[in-house]
């Protein structure tokens, strides 16, 4: 066990951006805590400024990347640096993004592991099924702060966009009145405007006194100037709550793909398939059929030949194959694996769409760009080196709906983005038009991608 444990003023900055200021928590013995934010927000960092600020309580660490038991796959370090620190019994227990590359038996493997963990647990985290399960309190890096809730991310959210739909509707609610207000105050103006014509013909006559006639405009003009100020002044208010509130953008896709590449036709078949290489066999008896308007999932624990089976349809000259193979030209297949490798990471957005879409003029790829959230000229005039692991992920989409290809292969993409990412590429991936074989371990992403068959391997 520990004492509970105060972070106070933790701050963490670059020069060219900072991720969160002045935070300052307790934690209690027990607490499980997951780290929400984007990529490059400042999750690891914080995990690492625990490790380094605690040091008089057993702290265990297993980082995102374990580099430890070399011979092993990336499931296997994990898990074995996952048993290595549990088996010291730590007070507290932190894990960086624990469930990249974890196949289905991997995952629950280790969620029963964390189940049975007594201590305090601290996770970042960008896996969904995780952020539903045994959470007690999020910490969510965004805006150069770390918002505190209690309870699970679907909570989270739930009640980020009530507070911003509330908010919204106050400030409708205020533009109201504003508008009736300005139109008392037009009112009170042509009345005021009578009063002083006929004041006018009163002071002459010698009935009022000047200063009675000004004074009636100028107590009407004020009344309704300081309604319009106080509404301003609540707006303003208002204003600057909402912009605390950030909910993610939606990508609105378009893909430019022409109806005569289309029709209902076979993509892909495999009929009594057979790969490996020359020292073995990997799969065999594989019979596969994917149309043009199909997604098919393939799934399987790590090791099982998923990524090997790809390679193969993409003509891969290192594995040996065998049976009745028909796939299409590479020409025509769009490969996204989970490092983006489609991109010239030396050449701009505009660069990369232009020579994907050489028909398209500025002004169309700028729109192009727009409607995956390309901008900013600071977005899409530099090297795509410089951009983010989510801004490349949306590059690479934006790439494919350029030219989109007959039959689109996913490996594993969900891996090392963060929630706002994957939601973007959902919402890319329900407007494709054509063929997808999808890879992944992510059951949450499947879900929502909608496959309309599984192959297991």
């Amino acid at each position: 066990m520990h004492n509970p444990i105060h972070i106070k003023d933790f701050s963490l900055s670059f020069p060219h951006k900072v991720c969160f200021e002045n935070f300052s928590t307790q934690i209690a013995f027990g607490d499980r805590i997951w780290i929400i934010g984007r990529n490059g927000s400042g999750k690891s960092s914080l995990l690492r400024m625990i490790v380094e600020k605690f040091t008089d309580i057993s702290v265990a660490c297993v980082p995102q990347i374990v580099s430890d038991f070399d011979p092993l796959s990336g499931s296997e370090r994990f898990n074995k640096a996952l048993s290595q620190a549990l088996s010291k019994n730590p007070s507290m227990l932190l894990l960086d993004e624990p469930t990249n590359h974890l196949d289905r038996h991997n995952r629950q493997s280790m969620m029963r592991m964390l189940d049975g963990y007594l201590g305090t647990l601290i996770i970042a985290t960008h896996d969904k099924e995780l952020l539903r399960r045994c959470v007690d309190i999020l910490w969510h890096i965004d805006d150069g702060k770390i918002t505190i809730f209690r309870g699970n991310y679907d909570d989270y959210l739930s009640e980020t966009r009530l507070k911003h739909q509330s908010i919204s509707n106050q400030i409708e609610s205020l533009e109201r009145e504003k508008k009736a207000a300005h139109q008392r105050l037009m009112k009170e103006q042509e009345h005021v405007k009578k009063s002083v014509a006929s004041g006018k013909k009163k002071v002459s006559t010698g009935k009022w006194m000047k200063m009675v006639g000004d004074l009636k405009g100028m107590k009407a003009e004020k009344s309704q100037g300081r309604a319009l100020s106080a509404i301003d002044e609540k707006q303003q208010k208002l204003s600057e709550q909402l912009s605390g509130i950030r909910l993610p953008e939606i990508i609105l896709p378009k893909f430019h793909l022409s109806h005569r590449d289309m029709g209902d036709k076979t993509i892909v078949s495999i009929i009594d398939g057979t790969i490996g290489y020359a020292d073995k066999i990997i799969l065999q008896n594989i019979n596969l059929s994917v149309g043009s308007r199909e997604r098919v999932a393939i799934v399987g624990n790590n090791g099982s030949g998923k990524t090997t089976l790809v390679k193969a349809i993409l003509g891969d000259k290192n594995i040996i194959k065998s049976g009745d193979w028909n796939a299409p030209n590479l020409c025509d297949v769009g490969y996204l694996d989970q490092h983006y490798g489609n991109l010239y990471l030396e050449k701009s957005a505009v660069e990369i769409i232009s020579e994907t879409n050489p028909k398209w003029n500025h002004v169309e790829i700028r729109r192009h760009l727009n409607d995956f959230l390309f901008r900013k000229n600071e977005e899409v005039k530099v090297p795509a080196k410089n951009l983010s692991g989510g801004e490349r992920v949306r590059l690479s989409l934006a790439k494919i709906a350029a030219s989109p290809p007959k039959l689109l292969i996913l490996d594993e993409v969900t891996n090392n983005i963060d929630l706002e990412t994957r939601d973007h590429l959902v919402e890319i991936l329900h407007e494709y038009p054509g063929a997808m074989i999808v890879i992944s371990h992510d059951d949450d992403f499947l879900n929502k991608i909608q496959p309309d068959k599984f192959m297991q391997l």
